[in-house]
Parts: structure tokens; sequence; C-alpha cells
């Protein structure tokens, strides 16, 4: 196995890939588990945001008024 092989040293390649580590490499179900535990504590402090009726008007208006647009080029 030559020195740069192994995809989780990065050689400067974009096409490489990385090894999965941490919350990445859990299973989808784990995953889920854990954001919604997380979401769950969000509303219980008081820190998350529950859209009203009225705000969510606002943001489909918003939102599709933009589809025709043409796109931003940066």
């Amino acid at each position: 196995m030559a020195l740069n092989d192994n995809p989780a040293q990065g050689n400067g390649s974009a096409s490489q890939r990385r090894s999965l580590r941490g919350f990445a490499a859990m299973d989808p179900q784990r995953q889920k588990e854990i954001a919604s535990l997380g979401g769950r504590a969000a509303h219980q402090s008081g820190h998350a945001h529950e859209f009203s009726s009225e705000e969510a008007r606002a943001a489909g208006r918003k939102r599709h008024a933009r589809v025709g647009a043409p796109t931003e080029n940066k």
C-alpha cells in the first residue's frame, strides 16, 4: 500500500472519499432519534421557533414569487 492510498488521508484531491466518523457514521435511524431529542429539548427550553399560519403563508408567497425570477450568479 502506497503512502497516500488511504482515502481517509487526503492528498488534496477533491474526488477522494473520506471515511465517515461520529454522527455521520451512525445508523440513519439512530441519527433520527438523536436529532429528535435535540428538537424536543429546544422546544422545552423555548429556543425552537414555531411558524404561525400567517408566517408560513408569507414564506410561501415569498418563495413562489422567486420561482420565475432569474438566478443570481456569484
